[in-house]
């Protein structure tokens, strides 16, 4: 057989693998056989590798499905047919379920009947820890638990739980649950049928509680997700919320940061705190049309454990809120104020440059010149995606 031939005899059995992997959390038999309760990866290269693609197989289904409440986990798949060796000498379809289940710990069931069989049992979980804070969302009942690594039954149940971050959270990595610095936050639903309770895992966030100099915490947020299933309810501000206010109350506490946060994260985070930052007095409009100043810094961060560089951000959210759009001049004042934060970067590129002036020859300088024309074209572009991003936060503050 020539090459087009082989390549186009071996192109059914490529795959996406965001397609093809399939997730649902199940309560019950009829769960397991109900295609509505499907969702998919948002990311699979930390399974199988940069392209996201599974080999082998036509077809291909890869199953993961979870008890909702206690994360028993099923890993299964089914397919039309698998890859002929004989097309091309020596070609074996992906390991599939030996990839994934390398990054799950042991327990995982592969046999679907014995996973449906153990489901009736596996009802009668209830999240570990203390309970925090409770609400509702559209008459639905939700609870969050504060957990650490002397809570019990909380590791085995984080390493079952942490499995959903190297599908939903891009660059991920599993983190030490012996360490006691660790703090564990987990949102369950709670649902009450036919006089029993069941609950069901929404979302979690972990904290790292690092040391500041000379006998203060810095709490740092490392993870922080919510569920597909769970996603734009609301859940993920309720979350936040509970992580602030466990760690406001806390003497010891300088402030609250984050460990690279994803877009997502910083919308959300953007919002909390301009909601929480609003109701400050050094946040009032008059103070706000005055500048960003040392009072806004200090209150934010002793009422609300905000940090400074969170705290400018609350402040541009809250000035843009005050400024009139359609005075040409405090538009403009507003503008220059956001653009000369965002252009601090390039005057320390431009002290050093004029370092690098002195070392290296013209031709070499030219290569890592950027054009001013160019820093300019820059800045525009950031400052316009931050303003709308502000904008859209502003809408969901007066939504609220």
């Amino acid at each position: 057989m020539d090459v087009p031939m082989v390549e186009q005899a071996l192109a059914r059995y490529k795959c996406d693998a965001n397609t093809a992997v399939r997730f649902k959390l199940v309560q019950c038999e009829n769960d397991v056989f109900d295609k509505g309760k499907e969702f998919q990866p948002a990311f699979s290269h930390q399974i199988f590798g940069e392209n996201e693609t599974i080999f082998g197989y036509s077809n291909l289904e890869v199953q993961l499905y979870y008890h909702s409440g206690s994360l028993l986990t099923y890993m299964g798949m089914k397919h039309d047919g698998e890859v002929n060796s004989k097309i091309v000498n020596g070609v074996e379809p992906d390991p599939v379920l030996s990839d994934i289940a390398k990054n799950y710990p042991a327990g995982c069931l592969s046999n679907l009947d014995e996973f449906i069989a153990k489901l009736p049992e596996e009802a009668k979980f209830s999240p570990m820890g203390e309970l925090l804070h409770s609400y509702k969302c559209s008459d639905v009942e939700y609870e969050i638990y504060k957990a650490d690594v002397t809570t019990p039954r909380l590791k085995d149940y984080h390493e079952r739980l942490q499995t959903f971050l190297l599908w939903f959270v891009d660059g991920s990595s599993y983190i030490d649950s012996d360490d006691e610095m660790w703090t564990f936050f987990l949102l369950f639903e709670k649902r009450k049928e036919a006089g029993n309770v069941y609950y069901s895992i929404v979302g979690y966030s972990t904290v790292y509680q690092y040391y500041a100099y000379p006998d203060k915490i810095r709490p740092r947020i490392s993870q922080m997700l919510i569920l597909p299933p769970f996603q734009r309810q609301g859940h993920g501000v309720q979350l936040l919320q509970t992580v602030d206010k466990f760690y406001v109350k806390n003497l010891r506490v300088l402030d609250i940061t984050v460990e690279e946060p994803s877009s997502d994260f910083l919308k959300l985070r953007d919002y909390v705190d301009a909601l929480d930052c609003r109701n400050l007095s050094a946040f009032s409009p008059e103070n706000l049309r005055s500048g960003f100043s040392d009072k806004m810094v200090r209150q934010a961060r002793e009422e609300l454990k905000i940090n400074k560089l969170q705290c400018r951000r609350v402040y541009e959210i809250l000035r843009l809120r005050v400024t009139d759009l359609s005075n040409a001049e405090e538009y403009k004042a507003y503008r220059l104020e956001v653009k000369n934060r965002l252009n601090i970067p390039f005057q320390k590129e431009k002290a050093d440059m004029e370092k690098l002036k002195r070392l290296l020859k013209p031709e070499e300088l030219t290569a890592t010149q950027q054009t001013q024309q160019e820093r300019m074209q820059y800045l525009d572009q950031v400052y316009q995606e931050l303003e709308a991003h502000y904008k859209k936060t502003i809408e969901k503050m007066a939504a609220s």
